[in-house]
């Protein structure tokens, strides 16, 4: 049947072809076609959707569509930034060694293209994946991510990332304040083009900068916010991730009846998404 379509197709093609070269007002062909490109892209923000939910095994089944797709587009930068997508749902799942080997397969390809700023954005990367499993090596990840950041221009999303692995460093050497500043940075680029869940995100970090220097009062502010822009994206993990946090501070500030509140809410959040382990692991909370 597929290759009945194609043939189809393919005469098609070429009639309409004949027919419009015996006209002279016919439209000018598309000079590049960007089908399996929408397809790829549409395809990958469900992934992303399902990766921010915590759905991390359903999301790299939807992989496997995108890099199909991909492949039968030999299209360098779908490749990449699937690579990208899959090296982190992995690393996630603690698959690190894979995750490695994934974002490494992505950087060959973008060299190998001369796709300098798609290069940059995978250092970043395995930057972050360094830095996760290696504290000490914070200030060396700082001037790593700066690098990369001067190489890349048009991908906002990037230059927010980078940004966020730069705040994560110094959050880790616990500069607070440069930590928060390099968050903030992030938080401007997702908040101009309403990225939600991402400035969401940004919020929770500026949270726990904040609680963990101590100002409570700032963090609950920050993780107010950062409940708003999830409601808005109707993100429920964010959400309950949002409310345990919550618990933590007020539990910090001895506050035991705030908090149960917060992490009950937390837990029936994580109930209401199927996340059973989640919702136990927030109502252990309420004892401890």
């Amino acid at each position: 049947m597929r290759k009945r379509l194609f043939q189809v197709g393919m005469w098609f093609g070429m009639f309409s072809l004949g027919l419009f070269g015996a006209c002279s007002s016919a439209p000018k062909r598309p000079a590049a076609v960007f089908t399996i490109k929408h397809q790829v892209t549409t395809q990958l923000e469900l992934v992303h959707k399902e990766t921010d939910q915590g759905n991390y095994e359903q999301a790299l089944n939807l992989l496997e569509e995108a890099r199909r797709l991909a492949i039968s587009a030999d299209d360098p930068e779908l490749l990449i930034r699937e690579g990208l997508s899959r090296g982190t749902i992995l690393y996630a799942l603690g698959r690190t060694e894979e995750a490695d080997a994934v974002w490494n397969r992505a950087l060959a390809e973008a060299e190998l293209a001369g796709e300098a700023e798609l290069a940059a954005i995978v250092r970043i990367y395995k930057a972050r994946s360094i830095l996760l499993a290696d504290g000490a090596a914070a200030e060396t990840v700082k001037t790593q991510v700066r690098t990369q950041l001067a190489a890349i221009e048009s991908d906002k999303l990037a230059r927010a990332l980078g940004w966020t692995v730069i705040g994560l460093a110094e959050k880790e050497q616990r500069r607070w304040s440069e930590a928060e500043g390099s968050f903030q940075k992030a938080l401007a680029i997702h908040e101009q083009d309403n990225y939600l869940e991402q400035a969401a995100y940004d919020w929770f970090l500026i949270a726990s900068v904040r609680s963990i220097a101590g100002e409570y009062a700032g963090a609950l502010d920050a993780l107010g916010k950062a409940i708003g822009f999830d409601r808005r994206a109707e993100n429920s993990y964010g959400l309950g991730m949002d409310w345990r946090a919550q618990g933590d501070v007020y539990k910090k500030m001895g506050k035991p009846d705030e908090a149960g509140e917060a992490y009950r809410r937390s837990a029936a959040i994580f109930r209401a998404i199927s996340l059973e382990q989640e919702a136990l692991q927030v109502e252990s909370r309420l004892t401890q």
